[in-house]
C-alpha cells in the first residue's frame, strides 16, 4: 500500500521540480485539475522524479523506461534536468508527435513492437545489459507516490472541499496516487476505454489480467496489464470502474477543445467523457473534478 505519508514524503523530494498546476472551474459543482500543464506535458513527470531521485545515485548508464509515450517524456524531462542519459523505448505505434518530442529532449528513442508491452520487455532486458536504472511507467510505488502529489496540491486548491475525481487509468498509476491522497474523504472514480479496460479486468477477476488493447486512446491507456499497485489499493478501497467507448472519447475531447479550449489528448479525454456520456452520473449536488492528466497530442484535428 501507499500512504498519504508516502506522497507528502513525495512532495517534500520534488519541491520546485514540477509545477503546481492550476485548477479551473468548469460549471456548478465542476472543476478541472489541468494537469496536462505540467512539465513534458503529463502527469508522469512527477512520479518519474520521484521514482529517479528515491533511488540514490544513478548509474553511468541513467535511466531506461518503456513508454506508450508520456512516460517517456517524462523520463526524457526529468533526465535532461538531472544531467543524467535516458534511453526510452517506444511501440512503433506511438504518435510521432510524442516521438519527436522525446528525442527534443534528449533522450535515445527505440521503437520496438506495436504494444506497450513489448516496449516494456524490450526495455527491461537492455536495462538488464547496461545496468541502467529501469524506471517503470506506473507499477513503482515511488512512481505512485509522485503522481500522487497532484492530489495533495488538489485538495489545498479547493479548501471548500469536493466530493469526487474521476481519472483516467491505462495502468494505474495515477489513480493508485490520487487514492493515496485522497482516500477516504474523497470518491475515485476510474474511467477507461471500453477497448483498453486493464484494471476493470483486474477488478471483476480479482487480480490483474492481460486484456486486448485497441482504440483511440490506446496510446496513452494502453496497458495490456494494470499494475498490482493500483489493482490493490483499488481493490481496498472500493474504487470503482466505468467504461467510455471511443466516440465519447472523441467528443468529450472535441468539447473540451470547443467549450473550454484545452487540448488534451484522447486518453486524458476519457475522464471528462464519463461525464459527457453518462457513464458516471453525479447525485444532486456532487462536487466533481475532472483530472486532466496530458497534452501530448497534435491538435491539427481539432482547428
Amino acid at each position: 500500500m501507499i500512504t498519504t505519508d508516502d506522497v507528502r514524503a513525495a512532495a517534500a523530494r520534488l519541491g520546485s521540480r514540477v509545477r503546481r498546476t492550476p485548477v479551473m472551474p468548469a460549471g456548478e459543482g465542476l472543476w478541472f485539475k489541468l494537469e496536462q500543464t505540467q512539465h513534458a506535458g503529463s502527469f508522469k513527470t512527477r512520479g518519474m522524479f520521484n521514482q529517479i531521485l528515491a533511488a540514490g545515485p544513478v548509474p553511468a548508464a541513467g535511466i531506461v523506461a518503456a513508454s506508450g509515450g508520456n512516460a517517456g517524456l517524462a523520463a526524457a524531462y526529468a533526465a535532461r534536468e538531472l544531467g543524467i542519459p535516458a534511453e526510452v523505448f517506444v511501440p512503433v505505434t506511438a504518435p510521432a508527435v510524442k516521438v519527436a518530442k522525446l528525442g527534443k529532449l534528449g533522450a535515445r528513442v527505440v521503437q520496438v513492437g506495436d504494444e506497450y508491452a513489448e516496449a516494456y520487455a524490450a526495455a527491461v532486458v537492455t536495462a538488464q545489459s547496461s545496468g541502467a536504472l529501469f524506471c517503470h511507467a506506473y507499477d513503482d510505488p515511488h512512481m505512485v507516490a509522485g503522481n500522487g502529489t497532484l492530489g495533495l496540491e488538489l485538495a489545498d486548491q479547493l479548501p471548500g472541499g469536493f466530493d469526487t475525481v474521476l481519472v483516467a487509468v491505462g495502468g494505474g498509476g495515477l489513480i493508485a496516487g490520487v487514492i493515496a491522497a485522497l482516500h477516504p474523504g474523497v470518491r475515485v472514480v476510474a474511467v477507461e476505454p471500453v477497448t483498453a479496460a486493464a484494471l476493470h479486468a483486474a477488478l471483476a477477476a480479482g487480480s490483474p489480467v492481460d486484456v486486448p488493447v485497441s482504440g483511440v486512446a490506446a496510446d496513452s491507456l494502453g496497458a495490456r496489464r494494470a499494475g498490482q499497485i493500483a489493482y490493490e489499493m483499488a481493490a481496498l478501497t472500493g474504487t470503482p470502474s466505468v467504461l467510455v467507448d471511443d466516440q465519447a472519447i472523441v467528443d468529450a475531447r472535441r468539447g473540451l477543445w470547443d467549450d473550454y479550449r484545452l487540448v488534451v489528448e484522447h486518453g486524458t479525454a476519457a475522464a471528462y467523457a464519463a461525464l459527457t456520456s453518462g457513464a458516471y452520473v453525479p447525485s444532486d449536488g456532487e462536487r466533481v473534478v475532472v483530472l486532466l492528466c496530458g497534452a501530448n497530442t497534435n491538435p491539427a484535428d481539432l482547428a
